[in-house]
């Protein structure tokens, strides 16, 4: 909820109105929010396609189009028309980056948390205990690089035995280790499983000192994301590892 003056405001979005059908669609739905609030919805809207435009105007709304207090004027002063025409920035105009963007998320959402296990064809597999940040950053090689990126988490069994899966040997000049701090740790852990074995002290300590004596012993590169985003792990991988990126954000 938003509040701006004492009143409070239910955001919706309405991501891609790209055809007539989901204009109209969306215009249904702005004017069913009205009958039933009583009051006309506050519609903020970027389309850029005049017909579709036209037709989320005239429901029931205040309609405040955030392209034309920009495109109009910028129109005039570089003398020239906007193509108005969506999916320019973010769409399929590079074809092969596409592409290549789609198959890296795919080979991520196959090779998760071990499943998969299609190591050959990664550029690198990220490994550690639970919740350290290991999914994420994979989608995000993907998504914004074009990495293929794998990950293991480090399970009990693993631990105690006290060397690499033998999963993952073959492919040891591929693996990445990510650690973080035990408090931060627990934190993340008990807003998933408040009062369990997985998210207690002992439980996080153990898995973490058994973890980096591990990555110790085998001299694998790692990293402590306790103070990183997703973005920033991304980046000093690719930076320590020399990992092609395919992609350019």
């Amino acid at each position: 909820m938003t509040q701006f003056e004492g009143l409070e405001f239910r955001p919706v979005t309405l991501p891609f109105v790209s055809s007539v059908d989901k204009a109209q669609e969306a215009v249904r739905r702005i004017n069913r929010a009205a009958a039933e609030e009583g009051l006309r919805p506050i519609v903020f809207s970027t389309l850029v396609q005049d017909e579709l435009r036209e037709i989320v105007v005239a429901a029931n709304a205040l309609f405040l189009d955030l392209f034309s207090t920009f495109v109009g004027p910028l129109e005039r002063e570089l003398d020239t028309r906007s193509t108005h025409r969506a999916g320019r920035a973010h769409g399929m105009a590079d074809l092969a980056a596409y592409t290549t963007r789609i198959n890296a998320t795919n080979f991520a959402l196959a090779n998760d948390d071990g499943s998969g296990g299609d190591y050959a064809l990664a550029d690198v597999v990220l490994v550690g205990v639970s919740r350290v940040g290991k999914t994420p950053t994979c989608l995000y090689l993907a998504l914004q690089y074009g990495v293929f990126a794998a990950n293991y988490p480090l399970t009990e069994d693993d631990l105690e035995a006290g060397r690499l899966p033998p999963r993952l040997e073959p492919f040891r000049s591929k693996l990445y280790a990510l650690t973080i701090k035990p408090e931060r740790l627990q934190q993340i852990r008990t807003e998933r499983r408040p009062d369990s074995r997985y998210a207690s002290q002992r439980q996080v300590q153990y898995e973490l000192r058994t973890a980096e004596a591990l990555f110790a012993r085998y001299a694998l590169p790692w990293l402590d994301t306790t103070e990183c985003s997703i973005e920033e792990i991304a980046s000093r991988i690719l930076n320590t590892s020399g990992i092609e990126r395919r992609l350019r954000p």
